[in-house]
């Protein structure tokens, strides 16, 4: 079956991959998050990087038939070009309707990581492993529950990949069937990104939380990080909801939903390096190459903002000793403040803090 990846990206995951996760149905829970029970499916050192294979639940589901061969044929995919782990994970598997719809892996313990550490999760490749995706509106729900879909049943909109101007992008019809297309840049990342919460329950895959989970923070792209408190010994560190591209907002409810072939490395922080790099999170902090990107989370989307302003006045004042009202001015010159997502029952937000405007005060 297809992974639709050039040469070159092989090569580069045969460089990369110290350990391997795959996407059959032993691999991955549905709809669910692992719990603390869950014996983890690897056990990697700080510093490994895993090469993880994921599948978008969009395809599968079986509001849409829950075979993936004739959904994707019905929109002139061939057979062949179909994952036989889609098609396995559709066929095998169970999920009670109350859960969520996302395909997640089983856990991955990194050796040493504690209660009160940090594991950073660095995303080093995104790599498709199909050339289509489907964005879907579905159950009332989206930023406009209630009017959007016009009717009852689910609205799943198939996007394929073409390349233009030699880089690859995702396209639309202007009119359903019709010849005229939209096309905007791919930017693949996980939606899912997390770890095990310390209960012994599986939690729901929808909302995200202090444990990460299903972020859908679109600069999740390759060279990102998300760092995120441990709970559980180990960590218990998993993926999901693969995205070829995503809006902030992610206002449909989903956004082009795609599998992807993600390396990570998953590095471990001691509790007292990641006080004095972070300060004492209380959620998932993202990092790209130029932002520090803390996080808000809340069901009411002001209380998100106001949380992800407290984080990062937090972050500001462990980091570089910035005085809380200068930290608080800063944040209102000079940093963005971004919805995430607005459909995930937990809404979210975050913020992009330059740092290089901190080159001259020192680590």
């Amino acid at each position: 079956m297809p992974d639709a990846r050039g040469v070159d990206a092989r090569r580069a995951d045969a460089r990369l991959a110290h350990a391997r996760l795959g996407a059959t149905p032993d691999d991955v829970l549905w709809g669910r998050l692992p719990s603390r029970t869950d014996a983890p499916a690897l056990t990697v050192a700080s510093g490994t990087v895993v090469t993880i294979d994921t599948v978008s639940h969009e395809g599968i589901l079986p509001d849409q038939g829950q075979d993936p061969v004739a959904f994707f044929g019905s929109h002139g995919i061939d057979p062949s070009d179909v994952l036989t782990d889609a098609v396995d994970i559709a066929r095998t598997m169970t999920r009670d309707p109350a859960d969520g719809p996302h395909v997640v892996s089983r856990p991955i313990a990194v050796h040493g990581a504690e209660p009160g550490d940090v594991v950073s999760v660095t995303i080093l490749q995104a790599t498709p492993r199909v050339p289509y995706g489907v964005i879907s509106n579905r159950h009332g729900r989206g930023a406009l529950p209630g009017e959007l879909p016009r009717s009852a049943e689910p609205v799943s909109v198939f996007a394929d990949v073409v390349s233009r101007d030699g880089v690859d992008h995702g396209r639309l019809p202007v009119v359903q069937g019709g010849p005229r297309t939209i096309t905007f840049p791919l930017h693949p990342f996980p939606g899912i990104v997390g770890v095990t919460p310390d209960s012994a329950e599986r939690a729901h895959s929808v909302p995200p939380g202090p444990h990460g989970g299903n972020v859908d923070i679109a600069l999740l792209t390759a060279g990102s990080t998300l760092h995120l408190p441990v709970f559980v010994p180990g960590a218990g560190v998993y993926v999901g909801d693969p995205h070829f591209a995503q809006g902030d907002g992610e206002v449909a409810l989903t956004a082009m939903e795609a599998s992807l072939r993600l390396a990570v490395r998953l590095d471990v922080v001691p509790q007292a390096e990641a006080l004095r790099r972070f300060g004492a999170m209380v959620g998932p902090i993202a990092e790209t190459t130029e932002h520090l990107v803390p996080t808000g989370m809340h069901e009411d989307l002001d209380e998100a903002v106001r949380r992800c302003v407290r984080a990062a006045i937090a972050l500001l004042r462990a980091r570089w000793g910035v005085d809380e009202h200068i930290a608080y001015a800063y944040l209102s010159a000079a940093t963005d403040f971004r919805i995430s997502q607005v459909v995930d029952l937990v809404c979210g937000a975050h913020a992009t803090i330059r740092k290089r405007d901190f080159a001259a005060v020192g680590a």
